[in-house]
């Protein structure tokens, strides 16, 4: 009996490795093998015609005397904390999504999510529209008040802050869709007795709402600070490689794109793309630790 038993759990066993095999095959080609092969990069570099050669921590010690590196540190980082600002205001959108009884509730949450859907190119060019110094909206509603609107998106000044907006604007959706679904799971017998007691709808919002939605809202901050750090594709369709603001705006990724393929310094390159990684580990680390002090679970 106990061997039919223990044919039985190694056959249940194969079984298990037979359906999770291909997922994991697929996460050991398309990311452990590029992460050891990056990290492998990085103590490297690539010589103009092929081949590498071995040169230790040199790349390392590039990326501590280089000027672009701290700027472009300091970008992602507010650009990331910029980003962050949506998840509060996304809390309040929800709440007033949620509202029982409020008309057309649906068609709101479709129009916060059409950027997520949106391809990013798409959404910088309905922005450079938006943003154009001659004659985009943003720089007329400023005329209208007596204000010479600035050049947005090609002053260092101020191309940060207008690529940060945009983040800001294309985040909200999602976030939005996520505290949806942890609003839903709320007892609604908790606004009423919190009613019963006399909490106006501020303090239900600031005593109940809120520590309820801590779980999801920690989880938009792992989120919404992985997807800072990634910043490209936006940065790069909105403001374009050749803008004279980009050596002043420009992110981590995008320093590691220019390093990669337009200096071909593939090995140094390789060495930005392990301190973004050490970096978005670091700060995941911090916030699965303070987390502990903020998140209700119960």
């Amino acid at each position: 009996m106990r061997s039919e038993r223990t044919g039985a759990l190694r056959r249940d066993d194969a079984w298990a490795w037979v359906f999770i095999g291909p997922l994991m095959a697929g996460v050991a080609v398309f990311y452990f093998w590029p992460l050891l092969s990056t990290f492998y990069n990085s103590f490297t570099e690539f010589g103009s015609f092929g081949g590498t050669e071995w040169i230790g921590l040199e790349n390392y010690r590039n990326l501590v005397t280089d000027d672009e590196v701290p700027r472009a540190v300091l970008n992602t980082l507010i650009y990331t904390a910029v980003v962050m600002l949506g998840i509060p205001l996304s809390v309040y959108l929800a709440s007033l999504l949620n509202r029982p009884g409020l008309r057309f509730a649906w068609f709101y949450r479709v129009m916060f999510f059409m950027p997520i859907v949106a391809m990013p190119a798409a959404i910088a060019m309905v922005w450079r529209m938006i943003y154009n110094s001659d004659f985009g909206m943003l720089n007329y509603l400023l005329s209208l008040i007596g204000i010479e609107g600035p050049y947005w998106i090609a002053s260092p000044g101020w191309a940060l802050a207008a690529v940060s907006i945009v983040g800001l604007w294309a985040s909200l959706g999602f976030s939005i869709i996520i505290l949806s679904g942890g609003l839903r799971g709320i007892p609604p017998e908790l606004y009423e007795a919190a009613s019963l007691d006399g909490a106006a709808p501020m303090r239900q919002f600031f005593s109940l709402t809120v520590p309820l939605l801590t779980p999801s809202i920690f989880f938009l901050t792992i989120i919404t600070a992985i997807n800072g750090f990634q910043l490209f594709d936006l940065l790069y369709a909105l403001m374009g490689p050749t803008n004279p603001a980009m050596s002043r705006t420009q992110s981590l990724v995008f320093l590691f794109y220019e390093q990669a393929f337009g200096q071909n310094d593939k090995g140094y390159a390789s060495a930005i793309a392990m301190l973004i990684l050490a970096i978005i580990g670091l700060i995941t680390v911090v916030q699965f630790q303070f987390q502990k002090k903020w998140v209700n679970y119960d």
